[in-house]
């Protein structure tokens, strides 16, 4: 555990380090669990942003896109349910009156049981070597078996009460874990009680006049009051699907991890419109296809892992988890969820409007059943930067710091560096950046000898640098050196372009999905 902490110290001192992410209202002191995207942040946000949208939506000719408004009408919130449901269970410590979410502290408990199990994998794998074979150790073996048992058992029991509302439950199951408060150790622990997440505000000239409205803490449901709108001017035929990406806010009263959990952050939600009856084929559909989305990028299978609810929100008959492991262990980066017609059947029912398709094929109206994919942007930040971030050992005992992000997301793709400031040298590499910046974002680098800047760029996640240097003037070559490996090669200015864009290009890594 401590060298998880360890390693989180490290990810997040590079993101400030190397203009990603900043404290809000740093020189003020900050805000808790709000923060601001820097410079390359800013940069790798959109990326991720557009490498999805790309996939969702310009790749699939039945989903189209919209950008609903932040603020909506407040009994948008009582028909879906957040005014009554969407809580937090809450429990304090009396010693170190640190308040703390109830199922996080048990999710926290499981992880540890987790981690022993992950401890033994790798003294066996370490024993038996290529014979090891993972699987039927993790089947077989006395001790990783009771290890899997006691962590399902205690989810189980967890998402029951919680299904429930048996939060006395809750609290004896803490209890009878011996979990103690991370601050102060003690176990002196208050009952546990719901907490409301949404934010309050008011829309009006005067206190008097104002109406009382939400900030959305989620974007779907800007995408189900849309679902007719969309239908008719789309003139859209089931199944098809509505996206979005956009800001939503939640009154986490635990928020921790850096962005994992904040106040405010960046959703990239798809629903997908279905006949009633064919949910189960596109919720294990939907899971297949956002997993090989995420395994397009690169960063492992092995950091992948489903995790099926044991208690379904109030609109579910089916979801999961896709788990990333992230240096804080695996917690959930993206949620399938089959939602019946729960949404648009309340909003018809709320707002006395019809939300009906008419099926051409079935020659009968209904309203139609929703499998939803759902990604935390900031997330999957946190989950392309933290696996990005590498320490190297090289070959002359030196070590080198590594941001080894996807090109394809890359804030920057090219650095171009003369190799001294003058002799013309920077008259030929700010000509090569006039030609690049059309294509890709490249910037200009002449500080400090060559190896550090190589160095530099390497740590701020470049994946070329573009080295100027007298030969250049000779027979307009460059030297191209590649982050990853290392390696340097001689090419003619002219092919720098095609070089970069066969590395980068989304295309090529959209195509891993198959």
């Amino acid at each position: 555990m401590a060298k998880q902490e360890d390693d989180f110290k490290k990810v997040i001192s590079h993101a400030k380090e190397y203009g990603y992410v900043f404290q809000s209202s740093e020189i003020y002191d900050g805000l808790s669990a709000v923060y601001d995207y820097a410079q390359n942040g800013a940069e790798l946000k959109k990326n991720i942003r557009e490498y999805w949208w790309k996939a969702m939506v310009n790749l699939n000719e039945n989903i189209v896109g919209i950008d609903a408004a932040i603020f909506m009408h407040p009994t948008t919130w009582k028909a879906s349910g957040h005014v009554d449901a969407f809580n937090d269970p809450l429990i304090d410590n009396k010693d170190s009156k640190k308040r703390y979410r109830a199922d996080v502290l048990i999710e926290d408990y499981v992880a540890k049981i987790e981690a022993k199990i992950e401890k033994e994998v790798a003294k066996a794998s370490k024993r038996f070597g290529d014979t090891f074979d993972k699987k039927q150790f993790l089947a077989t073996n006395q001790r990783v078996v009771e290890y899997q048992e006691k962590a399902d058992a205690i989810l189980k029991r967890m998402g029951k009460s919680l299904e429930n509302e048996d939060l006395a439950d809750v609290k004896s199951l803490i209890e009878e874990l011996d979990i103690a408060c991370p601050m102060s150790g003690s176990k002196n622990w208050t009952d546990v009680k719901q907490f409301n997440l949404m934010f309050g505000t008011k829309l009006g000239a005067s206190a008097e006049s104002a109406m009382d409205l939400y900030l959305r803490p989620e974007t779907a449901q800007g995408i189900f009051v849309n679902f007719l709108n969309v239908q008719k001017t789309g003139r859209m035929k089931i199944p098809f699907g509505i996206a979005q990406t956009g800001k939503a806010f939640r009154n986490e009263i635990v928020a921790r991890q850096f962005i994992f959990r904040m106040r405010e952050f960046e959703q990239m939600e798809m629903q997908f419109f279905i006949r009633p009856g064919t949910q189960k084929e596109w919720y294990e559909k939907w899971k297949e296809n956002r997993l090989k989305w995420h395994l397009s990028l690169g960063m492992g299978e092995e950091n992948y892992r489903f995790h099926d609810h044991e208690k379904l929100a109030h609109y579910a008959d089916a979801a999961a988890d896709i788990e990333f492991r992230f240096p804080f262990g695996f917690k959930e980066l993206e949620g399938i969820h089959s939602r019946t017609d729960f949404d648009l059947s309340q909003h018809e029912k709320f707002s006395g409007k019809k939300l009906q398709y008419f099926d051409p094929e079935l020659k009968e109206s209904y309203v139609p059943y929703v499998v939803e994919t759902s990604i935390g942007l900031d997330r999957m930040f946190l989950a392309v930067f933290s696996n990005s971030l590498q320490e190297e050992e090289l070959e002359n005992n030196t070590t080198r710091t590594v941001l080894k992000l996807p090109a394809v997301l890359a804030p920057t793709k090219a650095a171009v560096l003369p190799l001294v400031k003058k002799d013309g040298l920077p008259d030929v590499a700010h000509k090569i950046i006039e030609d690049l910046k059309w294509d890709f974002n490249v910037i200009y680098d002449e500080k400090d000898a060559v190896g550090r800047r190589y160095r530099r760029q390497d740590a701020a996640g470049t994946p070329f640098c573009i080295t100027v240097d007298h030969q250049s003037l000779e027979d307009q070559t460059v030297t191209i050196r590649h982050r990853d490996t290392m390696e340097q090669h001689r090419v003619a200015i002219s092919e720098v372009k095609s070089i970069i864009h066969k590395e980068v290009d989304m295309r090529s890594w959209l195509q891993r999905m198959g």
